[in-house]
Parts: structure tokens; C-alpha cells; sequence
């Protein structure tokens, strides 16, 4: 990780490169491949009174840059608010990558192919076919169940004739009827 420290309108003693560095050491423990870290502090005089700004440019390895500018009246508290919401950004980031794309999804897939028998999956799955007896039904004429379809907006029907046979009755695309 290159480090550099730069001070404008403003002479950084070894104090506060000092700060400087110990704070930006505390950015390794996210293990995040950081390539370089640039400082830039300013001193400012507005409406008479002097403060301090602070500039980091942290740069990630695939990731994007983050910058974090930080004004305050002291220049160790920009120091420590600046350094504090670069953790805060790069937790982030870091949390992202470890928990939600390669943990969660992933250990949720492999649970749930442990635990599942595929062929009992599969059974379970499957349509159960229940017979129905058409004993409970009164026998019918063929005339009547074609009555009864004429009225109604049924395609077919299935009905037991006078001799105990199972017949299905149905309209055909050209307006007739036909029978099984």
C-alpha cells in the first residue's frame, strides 16, 4: 500500500503524519486489497477564522476509489471523522462482497440440495389420480345427456348408459356431436 501525505498552506509534522499513518493502518483490518492512499490537508481562512480540511483518496484493487472530505476547526478531529467514515464506506463494501454474494445465496443452494431427496421431490410432485366410481350416478339415457349438453357450455360429459357402460358424449368443432 503506497501512502502519501501532502499539506497545502499548512507544514505536516512528524505528529501529524504520525496520526496520519496510524489511522490509515486501521483500513487493513477490512482485507481489502487497498493499492494507494493519498492525504491532502489544507488549511483554510474563512470570515476570518482558520480551519482545516482533509482529503482521502483511498484506491481499490477492482473496486471503486472512495473519497471522503472532511472539514473541521481542528485538524486531528477531521482526521478521525475523515478515517471514520472510510471504515464506515469500506465495512460496506466489505460486508457486500463476504455475506450477501458469496455466502448467502450460495450456502441457501447448498443446503437446500443437501437436504432434499430428489426422487422423493419428484414423487411428490406428481399429480395423484384418484378413481372415481360412477356407481353413485344413476344411469341415463343418451338423449338426456344430450339435453343437458345443448343447454349448458360444457364440452363434454360422462354418464353411465341403461347398460353400465361408461360413455362420454362431447361436441365436436363442427357442431355435431359425438359419442364414446
Amino acid at each position: 500500500m503506497n501512502i502519501s501525505l501532502t499539506g497545502r498552506q499548512l507544514e505536516l509534522t512528524e505528529p501529524i503524519k504520525a496520526h496520519m499513518n496510524a489511522s490509515i493502518e486501521t483500513l487493513r483490518k477490512y482485507h481489502m486489497d487497498i493499492i494507494s492512499v493519498n492525504v491532502v490537508a489544507t488549511a483554510q481562512t474563512k470570515k476570518g477564522k482558520e480551519h482545516s480540511m482533509v482529503e482521502f483518496t483511498i484506491h481499490l484493487a477492482h473496486k471503486n476509489s472512495i473519497i471522503i472530505k472532511q472539514n473541521d476547526d481542528d485538524l486531528y478531529a477531521a482526521i478521525d471523522l475523515a478515517i471514520a467514515r472510510a471504515q464506515k464506506a469500506m465495512r460496506r463494501m466489505h460486508d457486500r462482497d463476504t455475506n450477501h454474494y458469496k455466502d448467502g445465496m450460495n450456502e441457501a443452494k447448498n443446503e437446500a440440495n443437501t437436504k432434499i431427496d430428489l426422487s422423493e421431490a419428484s414423487e411428490a410432485l406428481e399429480d395423484e389420480i384418484v378413481p372415481v366410481e360412477l356407481s353413485l350416478y344413476k344411469p341415463r339415457e343418451v338423449e338426456d345427456v344430450l339435453n343437458d349438453l345443448k343447454e349448458t357450455n360444457k364440452v363434454f360429459e360422462i354418464f353411465l348408459d341403461n347398460e353400465d357402460k361408461t360413455r362420454v358424449l362431447y361436441k365436436r368443432n363442427d357442431g355435431k356431436f359425438g359419442l364414446y
